[in-house]
């Protein structure tokens, strides 16, 4: 019998898997893998009974990769759930749930917009400018599931925001993306501290109310962003 429950890795194969030691398992032969993706077919699935919940991991980022359990527990869990979402009373649950997500992500958006707008405080001068970076940055952002600092809930808004116009500029203002960086431990994280000095310098400038510069390069990436 298989463990109950175990975190497995990918390997080339697809019926041979890595536990936490990196020791090969034979996938049982009457498991399958349920793709990620149903979070519902996935509950039940593991709260079903025996699973592995297979993930891989990619430099600092985790990624789901599906879970395997018994071929007949997936298929009956698969007809049950067909079964309920035919009923008109799941569509109307449905159409609720979307409505209440849509309601919070639109207010999540506008309140990361005033974040944003506060963090980059510019000068009186340079308020349309404020309201074009911000208006990107948080375009950028926030859509759900874009994987981006500000849908995480680790940190505040206010620090997400920060952290998200720092990442917008990096990408967008520097040559970061096309820089070869040496695969030396810290190397990136140095890179990415210097880059940010630079911004914020940049940020500083608005701040105070200097002039723009018709080089600039933050100016330059908004009039290539779309509209």
């Amino acid at each position: 019998m298989p463990d109950r429950i175990r975190t497995v890795s990918p390997t080339p194969h697809p019926r041979l898997v890595k536990d936490a030691q990196g020791q090969p398992l034979h996938v049982p032969a009457d498991w399958e893998l349920l793709p990620p993706g149903d979070a519902a077919m996935t509950r039940r699935l593991r709260a079903e009974g025996p699973h592995w919940i297979m993930e891989e991991q990619r430099g600092r980022k985790t990624f789901s990769r599906g879970t395997f359990g018994p071929k007949a527990t997936i298929e009956r869990l698969r007809r049950g759930l067909e079964i309920e979402r035919a009923q008109p009373a799941h569509a109307l649950k449905m159409a609720r749930e979307k409505a209440r997500r849509d309601v919070a992500q639109e207010r999540y958006v506008d309140e990361f917009h005033e974040e944003v707008l506060a963090f980059l405080a510019f000068d009186p001068l340079h308020a349309e400018l404020a309201k074009r970076l911000a208006a990107a940055v948080t375009t950028h952002a926030t859509p759900v599931g874009s994987g981006t600092v500000a849908r995480t809930e680790r940190i505040p808004v206010a620090e997400r925001a920060e952290s998200a116009v720092i990442a917008w500029m990096r990408h967008q203002t520097t040559a970061y993306d096309r820089l070869s960086i040496a695969r030396i431990k810290g190397e990136r994280r140095e890179v990415r501290r210097m880059l940010a000095q630079r911004s914020r310098a940049l940020l500083e400038r608005y701040r105070a109310g200097q002039p723009a510069d018709p080089a600039c390069p933050l100016v330059a990436a908004l009039n290539r962003a779309p509209a």
